[in-house]
């Protein structure tokens, strides 16, 4: 393994990937830390600018979505030369209980709910691993488990740090 003095968040952008494979694992719990905190530092940049773009905009933004009917959408105006898009999406919310019992009555009424409704069923994990094995069993077919994003959380211990 490689040692080395503290590199930068700019040098590592310069170097090659082998390279920074190969730095020591002290080295690499810094960058880690770096780019954290850079991460957490334009996070917060950028809601703190959000915010003053909304404060500047938001009042003109909401009379023109008046003026236009639109309570979602996109409005677009222009500040000099500069044109200024604002966003506000829609974000339905279903009532899954309401949903279940119209699902029924359709049924019911002797059509078919799936021609109005898409039924997603989801069982937590924490359910699934509560269940008694008998119930478990049963529905172990429907399961099927994907890995997920492998994440690495690298941390220096104090002894290695007094040892370097």
């Amino acid at each position: 393994m490689i040692m080395n003095d503290t590199i930068t968040l700019k040098q590592l952008h310069t170097m090659p990937l082998g390279d920074v494979a190969n730095l020591d694992g002290a080295a690499l719990a810094d960058l880690q830390q770096q780019a954290n905190a850079a991460l957490e530092r334009a996070k917060s940049a950028k809601e703190f600018l959000d915010g003053a773009i909304a404060r500047k905009y938001g009042d003109l933004i909401k009379q023109l979505r008046q003026q236009s009917g639109k309570d979602f959408g996109t409005v677009r105006l222009n500040d000099g030369n500069v044109q200024v898009v604002a966003d506000l999406p829609k974000r339905p919310h279903w009532d899954q209980k309401r949903l279940a019992d119209l699902f029924q009555r359709i049924a019911k009424a002797g059509e078919n709910p799936h021609e109005y409704l898409d039924v997603a069923f989801k069982v937590p994990e924490s359910k699934f691993k509560a269940w008694p094995t008998q119930i478990r069993s049963a529905f172990e077919g429907a399961r099927t488990v994907k890995p997920g994003k492998p994440t690495f959380k690298l941390t220096v211990s104090a002894e290695s740090q007094e040892a370097a």
